[in-house]
Parts: structure tokens; sequence; C-alpha cells
């Protein structure tokens, strides 16, 4: 099987950067896995590097649907599967860099996903529904996959509930496409915490809430902005006059993001093969000995 590096990781915590030394170093291509940055004109919200900082390194699955359009977990794979078998065919390597934990587990492990087609009644089933009652449905019917679905994110419970209830039994096994070594980016809590903050202010600087102002402007619905959550949800409810003031607005947002990251921590942490880089000495190193030996084939095979 073709290599495939990953760099996974919570938010702040630098995973871009060192995915662009990275593949400065070996030659290699970014394929992009963050279920906001595949959507155009969510720049500062989501994160994405700018021209600037991508320092010339092709990046893949940014900027490839508009806001309001459908984009599921089989789109996903499907374009970042086309864009690693290109990056292999013209003999570069290949590096996926991301947070979102369902969109590298599913390159990772080979998830064998079916693309159902919509059922507009039953989409209107499961949106209508809240989120303690679809995680209910998806006990009593698939019990297992709670543990691999964010539980907090309402539009992936739906989507779960949706295969539900068009009778995919959601039995076939994964089969790998790739030979994957993962790396895992992170800080101690309390540096990922101020990093979250720096990384905050820096945005509402550089205009986060004007991009949003923006977004609705051109044709964005309150119903799409609503449900990426995080930054995009709560500048629209800021925006709609939900918040008291500027300061609960933060506040919330604040803590919003670092919960998040917390539970990306936990998402990554059911992995047993993802070998965590030390960002507090020198993490560029300690990433280039590690793939190194992999490449060369001298690592074990299973890093915890």
């Amino acid at each position: 099987m073709e290599k495939l590096v990953v760099i996974a990781g919570t938010n702040a915590s630098g995973k871009s950067g060192l995915g662009i030394e990275l593949a400065l170093r070996y030659d290699a291509e970014i394929v992009s896995a963050d279920s906001r940055q595949v959507f155009r004109g969510l720049d500062l919200g989501s994160g994405k590097v700018t021209p600037e900082e991508t320092r010339g390194v092709v990046h893949h699955l940014i900027d490839v649907v508009n806001p309001n359009d459908s984009f599921a977990l089989t789109d996903f794979q499907h374009l970042a599967y086309d864009a690693i078998d290109d990056i292999h065919s013209r003999g570069k390597k290949a590096f996926m860099v991301g947070g979102t934990g369902l969109y590298v587990n599913c390159i990772v492990d080979g998830y064998q996903l079916k693309n159902i087609p919509i059922d507009s009644e039953i989409r209107e089933r499961v949106v209508a529904m809240s989120i303690d009652e679809l995680k209910d449905m998806i006990r009593v019917n698939r019990p297992q996959i709670l543990d691999s679905i964010d539980i907090k994110n309402k539009r992936r419970l739906e989507r779960a509930c949706e295969r539900i209830l068009c009778g995919d039994d959601d039995k076939q096994p994964n089969c790998p496409r790739y030979d994957t070594l993962t790396l895992g980016v992170t800080w101690p809590r309390p540096v990922l915490y101020e990093r979250i903050k720096e990384r905050l202010d820096r945005r509402l600087d550089e205009g986060m809430i004007e991009e949003v102002k923006k977004l609705r402007e051109n044709g964005a619905t309150d119903d799409f902005l609503y449900k990426l959550g995080l930054e995009y949800r709560y500048i629209l409810m800021y925006l709609r006059g939900e918040f008291k003031n500027f300061d609960a607005f933060y506040d919330k947002l604040f803590m919003e993001i670092r919960h998040l990251a917390r539970e990306q921590m936990t998402w990554f942490n059911k992995r047993t093969d993802i070998h965590w880089i030390d960002m507090t000495k020198n993490p560029t190193d300690e990433a280039v000995s590690v793939i190194d030996d992999w490449y060369n084939g001298t690592s074990e095979q299973n890093m915890i």
C-alpha cells in the first residue's frame, strides 16, 4: 500500500504549521481533514492557512463547496481518496492534516461507506428531533457507533439516524487503502487554553465577525451557519442580539472552543496508533525522526 502521514490534533495546537514544515522537508502535498474548511468563504472561523502561510505547499480539499451545499462524510472520503491517489501518482508524498476525527478515521481505517440517496421525508423527520431523541434512536438501533461520532454534533447524529431509517445495516468491515503513520499534536491543557485565547483574539481582530456578516449578505443561511457550530454559531447568535453584550458572547465562545479541544483529545485518545509529538521541545525534529524510521521500515508498527 502507498504510505500516508497523518497529522491530527486539537484546535490551536499548531498542526497546520507543523504539517507545512514537514511537507517542505519531504516534498509532500497536504490534504485537509477539516469539516469546515471545505466550504468557500469560511476562512478565519475555520482556521484556513493563508496563501502566505502555505509557503508554496499545495493544499487539497479546501474551498471545494459553497455555503449551504450538502457535504457528507462520503463526499469527503471520495475527494480525499482522489487527492491522495493523485499525489502518489505524481511521485510525491501525501500528508493529511486536520482535527475532524471522523474525517481522519474514515481515511486511516478505510470506512466502507454507502452513498445512500437523500430521502427528504426522513431528513425532515430527523432534523425535527432533539439531540437526546437522536441519541436514543442510535442507542436502540446501533449503540456501537456512539463511540465513533461526536454525540454533541447534531448534524452527525442526524446523518447516523438517517442511515438507520434508510435501512443501512452498517456491517461492512473497514478496508484501509493506505499504510498510515499518525502523529498527534497538542499541548498541556493550560498552554493549549492560552493558545486558544490568543488565536481567538487574533481572529476577532482580523475580522471574524465581519466574515460572518459577509457570508450572510452573500446568501449563507442562518441554519447553515448555526449547524457549523463554534465561531460561526456564536457569532451568528451575537449578530442576532442573542447575547447581552460582547463580553458575554466572547466568554461563551471561548468556553465552547476549550470544550471542543477536550472532546478532540477524547476522540483521538481512543486510537492506540498515534505517536504524540512533544510540542514543548523540538516537534519538527521529533516528527522527522519518527517519519524517517517509518519510511525506512525501522519503527514499531503500533506507536502508543
